[in-house]
């Protein structure tokens, strides 16, 4: 049977009408697609991503959940399965911000354009409490800082020794990578110390008859004995006092320091025969290195340090952590009594 003209023009239409509406749902289905995932955000804050050596799709995931939408997750697990996601890809933090979209956070974590973090360290005594914190905000491990630090060809390419190399580390505010490798770390650190020791605190080192080392050193001894600012000049030029007179300083920070206990109260007898080259009350001069990884507050009270001529400090018997000077040891003999009755008082006997 044949098909007239007409009905064959008719089915043509409907035909074409047909596909301009197939591709009219392609068209609109697209721009949805592309709405959703180059248009909508994938997050409504900014947060870091952490990859580490033991990497895993799974483990970005889960570090995402929680922090973006759930159907953000859905849309990149989605990418990933048309994309791919390779097995490995670079260490290290990466930033995502709010106005980033779901193609940018995949092109971003397969790319291995990663971003700084920022580090913090303040109030540390040893260098393993500096390991520690390092741990906890990079990816290195302590236990790689510490070999480093306690290398002695290590810190002599540094100008420094195991004992004194805390003096290398100046307490402040950097921007590194997370991967950072521990060495590059102490590297930048080496870096800052070089920044920091400018010509005009050399030379302020100097006419104090102190070497950079030396004035961390007495610093953090300084550090140790006051959190009260404004006693720090004090208490530096009290120190210097003793080194020029060639008194041992007779620090007893340095006496819980040498037998590892900086929560004693009281320094007794069988503390001062601790053999320790950390025992300022059998050794004259400075300890071999720092107690404590001294601030710039303390170094800064070191360099400008309070020209008296004291010679004795101890604690005031009212125990507010301020200090009675003296010049005399007549003078330090009467305050020294007037404290050790406060402790006994107070039956504090270590």
């Amino acid at each position: 049977m044949r098909i007239n003209r007409s009905k064959k023009g008719t089915l043509r239409l409907y035909l074409a009408i047909a596909l301009l509406v197939l591709i009219n749902i392609g068209i609109i289905g697209g721009c949805i697609i592309i709405k959703r995932y180059r248009f909508a955000s994938f997050t409504e804050k900014d947060f870091t991503v952490y990859v580490g050596q033991e990497f895993t799709l799974d483990s970005i995931m889960a570090q995402m959940s929680g922090q973006v939408p759930e159907k953000s997750l859905t849309r990149l697990m989605r990418l990933t399965r048309t994309k791919g996601f390779p097995p490995y890809i670079y260490t290290g933090a990466y930033r995502i911000t709010e106005e980033m979209n779901v193609v940018e956070v995949y092109d971003l974590l397969t790319s291995g354009n990663i971003s700084s973090v920022r580090i913090t360290f303040h109030n540390l005594r040893t260098k393993k409490d500096f390991a520690r914190s390092m741990e906890k905000q990079l990816m290195l491990t302590q236990d790689e800082l510490l070999a480093l630090m306690n290398d002695e060809e290590f810190c002599r390419e540094k100008g420094f020794t195991p004992d004194n190399i805390p003096a290398m580390l100046l307490p402040d505010t950097y921007d590194v990578y997370w991967n950072i490798s521990a060495k590059s770390l102490l590297d930048r650190m080496e870096k800052e110390y070089n920044i920091y020791w400018n010509d005009e605190r050399r030379e302020k080192a100097r006419q104090a008859e102190l070497s950079p080392i030396e004035v961390a050193t007495l610093a953090s001894i300084v550090e140790e004995e006051t959190n009260i600012a404004d006693e720090m000049p004090i208490i530096a030029g009290l120190y210097i006092n003793r080194l020029r007179k060639r008194i041992p300083l007779q620090a007893d920070p340095t006496i819980k320091f040498a037998v590892g206990d900086f929560g004693l109260k009281r320094i007794l007898r069988k503390h001062l025969r601790v053999d320790s080259p950390y025992n300022t009350y059998k050794h004259y001069g400075l300890p071999p290195g720092p107690i404590r990884i001294a601030s710039k507050r303390a170094i800064e009270a070191v360099l400008n340090y309070d020209k008296n001529n004291y010679i004795y400090m101890c604690a005031k018997d009212d125990l507010s952590g301020r200090h009675n000077f003296a010049a005399t040891l007549t003078e330090h003999n009467y305050n020294a009594r007037q404290y050790h009755k406060a402790l006994n008082a107070l039956k504090i006997m270590k």
